[in-house]
Order: C-alpha cells, then structure tokens, then sequence
C-alpha cells in the first residue's frame, strides 16, 4: 500500500473531501503532527517511509531527499516551489506538481484589501484604539494614488482588474510577459522597476522567489522610493529583505508596509514592533473556498499518480532553469 505524508497543516479542516478520497483510495496517510510548519530536520525524520508528500511550504531539500528512500512525487499545494529543491529532486527521479491557479483569487482579493488598509490607515487607527486612542488619520483614496505591480501573472492580473473595477485608472507595470488585452479601462504602463521604485505610490509585488528574485528589494531599493510610498508583500518571503525593510522604517522613510510571507514563519522579527507595518500570517490563499481546492487538486494529483494515471499538473520543464 502506498504511503502519503501531509506536512501541510491545516489540511481537511474545513473541507474533509481529500481525506475522504485517499480513504476511498485505500491509501495510507498521515497528516503533519507537529501541527506547524516542519524544520528540515523534522522532515528528514519523518519522510523516510512514503510515496508521496503532499506538501506546503517546508524546506524539502536535497538533504531531505537524501532521506526520503522511496518518495516518487512531491504535490504542491500552493503555487511557490521554492522551497523544493528542484534540481534534487529531478536527480532523484521525484516528480513535483502544483496547485497553481487555485489560490490567485484569494491572494488578489487580499492584497487588494492590504491596499485599502494602507491607504487610509486603518492598521494604525485599530492600533491605536486598542491602546485606548481616539486619533482620525487622513489617508488617500485607491483611484487617486499611483499604483506600481511587480509581477502581472495570474494573481497580479487579477489585480489589476480588480483594480479597473474601483476606477483606477493606471497602473505601472513590470512583467516579462504581461498583456492587457482584455482590460478597457484601465490603462496599463510597461516599465522597468525602477521606474515603478520612483513613481509609485504603492508598490505591489507578485513574483516568484528565485536566484534572481531574492533580496530584490533592499536597503537601496527601499530608500529610492518616495518617502511616502508604501509596499507589499503577498509573494514570497524573501524578496523584500525584512532586515533593511526594518531599518527604513525605522528611519522614518514610507509611509507604510505590508508583509504576509517571511523567510521564516512563524515570524517573529523587528517588523512586529514597527505600528505602520502592517503584518498577516501568510494568509494570501486562506479563504475557506480556495484552501479547499488547492488542498482537493493536490490530493487528486497524489491519487493520480498512486494509480499510475498520467499527472495533470506536473510542474513545467522551465521550472528546472531558474
């Protein structure tokens, strides 16, 4: 019988059916029971005896796959892999498929909701009123403000029409393969980041985390926004580096932040001390309908492979050159 671990957690909280299926499947599972995010030693004492991972965002590693004597597929639930070594685990002869289209709805909807919340400040008033202080802030209004996306895949594309949709009239934007066909409204400006960097007033970014990507915004990049801009990051932990982001801020350059990933989660770094950064737990795609379809179409892909059926969202042979 073929054996799969679930390192991701929560998995089946909410929507029971991929556990339903592996059951109906006959196939054996067992779910994360450190209930967290594991460290790469944690996972090379568990990975040993299964088939199959349907994994989050832990560290599998070369090290790690060293130690998975018979794993054949690692099923992504989400869409960032780079926490899998890909390189290993293409050696290793391990395929890797994903979840890719299912969290983009959630991911765009909260970032456009970070958007509003930086804008008028309403992370600084909650704060303060908790505090026990009565202070009204004025803030800026979505279609008056200079928008910057880094990143125009399939959730920065959402974005941007989501952002049609509020009267936002344009948008600067850095993608390598963007196209705005389909967009009437909105005006869409192709430029290079830092353009974006000088003009924006808020910057968002959409991107993957790779040998290019990391640390792409520092201390330098950070200084040479407007001292009013503000940023996001709904991407990668990683990107932005959280160190000179602190030091920015702290400095009183940007008039606000907002970070849901981090290079380590739980995150427990400066930025929590900082009241107009505004900081979530890595919450892009939890909204109870998308959680559920990535955790369904991971666990189909997982049975597919089990049975010996063709995999439907293996991960592309592009992925193996970044």
């Amino acid at each position: 019988m073929s054996k799969v671990l679930i390192t991701t957690v929560p998995f089946g909280d909410q929507e029971p059916l991929p556990l339903k299926m592996l059951k109906e499947s006959n196939i054996d599972y067992l779910i994360n029971p450190i209930g967290r995010k594991l460290s790469e030693h944690e996972l090379c004492e568990m990975i040993s005896d299964f088939d199959v991972v349907i994994a989050g965002t832990e560290p599998i590693t070369e090290n790690v796959l060293k130690h998975a004597k018979k794993l054949k597929l690692i099923s992504r639930v989400g869409i960032g892999l780079d926490s899998v070594d890909l390189l290993a685990a293409k050696r290793k002869g391990v395929k890797v498929s994903y979840t890719p289209d299912a969290p983009a709805p959630a991911v765009a909807e909260l970032t456009l909701g970070i958007m509003l919340i930086l804008l008028r400040k309403m992370h600084i008033a909650n704060s303060q009123m908790h505090n026990g202080n009565w202070n009204r802030y004025f803030g800026k209004r979505i279609s008056e403000v200079q928008i910057g996306i880094i990143g125009a895949g399939r959730i920065g594309g959402r974005i941007l029409k989501l952002l049609e949709g509020l009267g936002v009239s344009n948008v600067l934007v850095n993608d390598i393969n963007y196209t705005c066909d389909k967009l009437r409204i909105l005006i869409v400006e192709l430029v290079e980041k830092d353009i974006i960097y000088r003009k924006a007033d808020l910057i968002s970014l959409h991107i993957p985390l790779n040998k290019d990507t990391r640390n792409l915004i520092g201390y330098k990049e950070l200084k040479s926004l407007k001292s009013d801009a503000m940023l996001i990051n709904c991407s990668r932990g990683g990107i932005v580096s959280e160190k000179d982001l602190a030091r920015v801020l702290n400095e009183g350059h940007l008039s606000g932040a907002a970070i849901d990933v981090f290079e380590t989660e739980p995150y427990m770094g400066e930025l929590k001390n900082i009241e107009r950064c505004f900081l979530t737990s890595h919450m892009g795609s939890m909204s109870l309908d998308c959680r559920s379809q990535m955790e369904i179409e991971a666990t189909e892909e997982a049975i597919r492979f089990i049975k010996g059926d063709d995999l439907l969202s293996e991960i592309p042979q592009d992925e193996y050159e970044i």
